[in-house]
Parts: structure tokens; sequence; C-alpha cells
């Protein structure tokens, strides 16, 4: 799964965000870029993070950015992956709810939808692997990770 976010430029490395707001815009920009979603994705995850919680962010220092499945302005199936060097909070009375990794997901086969998201399950399982993505800084070394790990 590392290898094809380096082969579908599906990966963003950067410092930090100004907020959680800007973290999930910069999280969807590989997916804009290709066509995956449109631009009023990002803002349709905004507006269910501030509907319902911080429920993207799935354990500590891991966010997973979404909105429901088939959702308007989403033309693939994919997962994009970016690292903040500096982590954002979604709630500033909750440590455990900051993040670092972005797993951005954009969902229109369900059957698709349903494998990566046992792939992405089986590397969050992995707390070796985990601890290398939080030190990565280019694709070159989630290829590594993906060689050592997966």
């Amino acid at each position: 799964m590392l290898k094809e976010f380096v082969e579908k430029k599906h990966y963003k490395f950067a410092d930090s965000a100004r907020d959680w707001r800007e973290a999930v815009r910069m999280s969807c920009e590989v997916l804009e870029a290709d066509g995956t979603v449109e631009e009023n994705y990002k803002e349709d995850i905004i507006k269910c993070v501030e509907k319902y919680g911080p429920y993207i962010v799935i354990m500590p220092d891991v966010a997973m950015p979404h909105s429901q499945e088939c959702a308007k302005g989403v033309h693939k199936t994919a997962i994009a992956f970016m690292k903040l060097e500096k982590p954002v909070s979604f709630d500033p009375e909750d440590p455990e709810k900051d993040a670092v990794l972005f797993f951005t997901l954009a969902s229109c086969n369900p059957d698709q939808h349903l494998d990566n998201m046992a792939r992405l399950a089986d590397m969050l399982s992995n707390e070796e692997l985990m601890e290398g993505l939080k030190k990565a800084s280019c694709p070159e070394d989630l290829i590594a990770l993906e060689e050592k790990y997966l």
C-alpha cells in the first residue's frame, strides 16, 4: 500500500498545519490533483467533524479523514497518506486527539473500499511500521518501510 501511495502520487509531507481544518484540506490535495475527489470533498469532511466531533482520529497520532461512502464529488476509490512534523489537535482537552499521520479515504466502490480498509487495518496494527511512518520524511522512506514491514 505504501508503494501505491508513491506510484499514484497520493502522499504529502509537510512541516505543520495551522489547525485541524487546514490539515484536512492539505490531506485532500493529492486526491484533488488527480481527479479522485472534487474540491468540495475536503469541506464535506470538515463539516462532518464539526457536526460529529473528531471521529476521524482513530488512535493517538492517526487521523482518517473521510466523508460518507459515495460522497458527492468522489470519482475514484483511493487512500492518500500525509505526514506532518508537528501534530495538529482535534480536541485541545484531549492530547490523544492529536494527529501527525493522515490516511484520507475516498470511496465510490464498496468492494475496493473494503479491500483498502483491510490493508490499512493491517498497517495500523503494526506498531513498528507506525513508528517508522512517524519518522518518514520522503517517498523513499515509504518504499523502504513497505519493503521492511509489508
